[in-house]
């Protein structure tokens, strides 16, 4: 969502950049498909949520994503940048070899995430105030008709691919509904305001979610589909937006744009979370591919903070030249480039993984926001911009 005024300040910083070598990735094997569980990350005896794919490597929830590890199903699709603009109420098309608009899609009033199904055969468009999802075909890039579904800021899908999760962040509801069909299976009222980004356990049983003006993290029960516990950020108008779980299973991390970095705790226990300070506006959160990295965009000052996840600590920041405001979007295939909307600057940024370097700064439609790179590798999609297992 946009943010309140008081988030959008002055935009700085000066070209800068970290660089991290690359480590050797991890080779999935046979014998690690049955061995995760929330209870100690990835380590202990299997308790996966029913119908759910096993994790391929015991120590890393990612290991699926590997560069070029493309599933069958989207291995044909041609790589495209789909961005929702929000104040534009269209979807601008970006070719990723030439940095080139190649496109423009008119969907529903104010769309706000491209997701991919958990089948992978589907982009959504969330039209929220349209009250709609529009899917794009990914082997052609064509829009399809709009399936009408209430308020869909954001969507995700339980790791058995039977229910979509609608974060309908001004009803106030967590709606679980048909993966498929989009129809109405059960509505959960979340008694927080703005729920909007969420991530589920390495066994799939629960999730947390992020209530992004209220200042709450709720955990839900996946199969019930009940939330059975809930806490306050403890930070004064805390906002908290983007949730991504750690490859080993055991840190969770919780993008907040009032506190300016990221909020670390423990999932199984649910308590009290440690505070990261990464920069002014912290927001996106998103994953290298292999596995090392976890990419922070601070949107209200410009840059990309770094965490290194075997250390827990920040090992470098990159600054956009001249200032930005970098907020949702995706790695590509091969890892080599970050992708990330403009929200504030009608504008899409391509970043050197490497170094840090902008390659590329492309104009879109007014409020990019959910910036979706497509395909990715992956077995199956948890929904989001693309939260790939």
């Amino acid at each position: 969502m946009l943010a309140p005024a008081a988030c959008k300040g002055p935009i700085g910083g000066h070209a800068s950049a970290a660089t991290v070598a690359p480590a050797p990735t991890r080779t999935p094997t046979a014998t690690a498909t049955a061995t995760a569980t929330a209870t100690a990350g990835l380590d202990a005896a299997p308790d996966l949520l029913p119908g759910m794919p096993p994790p391929l490597n015991p120590h890393d929830l990612y290991a699926a994503d590997r560069p070029g590890a493309l599933s069958p199903v989207v291995r044909g699709f041609p790589s495209r940048i789909y961005v929702p603009n929000t104040l534009s109420d269209t979807v601008t098309v970006i070719d990723p070899k030439t940095y080139k608009v190649i496109s423009t899609l008119h969907v529903g009033h104010e769309p706000q995430h491209v997701v991919p199904s958990w089948d992978l055969k589907t982009l959504w468009v969330n039209n929220d105030l349209g009250n709609s999802l529009t899917p794009i075909d990914p082997a052609t890039g064509r829009a399809g008709r709009p399936v009408p579904v209430h308020d869909p800021y954001n969507l995700y899908f339980t790791p058995d691919g039977k229910y979509a999760v609608v974060m309908a962040s001004q009803d106030r509801q967590l709606v679980f509904r048909d993966a498929h069909t989009m129809r109405v299976v059960k509505t959960v009222p979340a008694g927080c305001n703005g729920v909007n980004h969420a991530d589920f356990s390495p066994d799939g049983r629960y999730f947390i979610v992020s209530c992004e003006f209220s200042g709450d993290l709720l955990k839900v029960d996946t199969a019930r589909m009940a939330i059975v516990a809930r806490q306050k950020l403890p930070y004064p108008g805390s906002m908290p937006q983007d949730v991504k779980i750690s490859p080993d299973g055991r840190t969770w991390y919780v993008a907040d744009m009032t506190a300016g970095g990221l909020w670390e705790l423990n999932g199984d226990t649910f308590g009290r979370p440690r505070l990261l300070h990464t920069g002014a506006g912290a927001h996106g959160l998103y994953v290298s591919r292999d596995s090392r990295l976890l990419y922070v965009t601070n949107r209200g000052e410009g840059s990309i903070s770094l965490l290194d996840f075997a250390t827990g600590k920040l090992v470098g920041k990159w600054h956009i030249p001249h200032g930005g405001s970098p907020d949702m979007g995706g790695v590509s295939a091969d890892g080599k480039v970050l992708w990330l909307s403009g929200r504030y600057n009608s504008e899409v940024y391509a970043i050197d993984t490497r170094n840090g370097r902008l390659l590329a700064r492309i104009k879109v439609g007014h409020g990019p926001h959910g910036l979706c790179v497509y395909p990715q590798p992956g077995r199956y999609s948890l929904g989001h911009t693309g939260v790939f297992r």
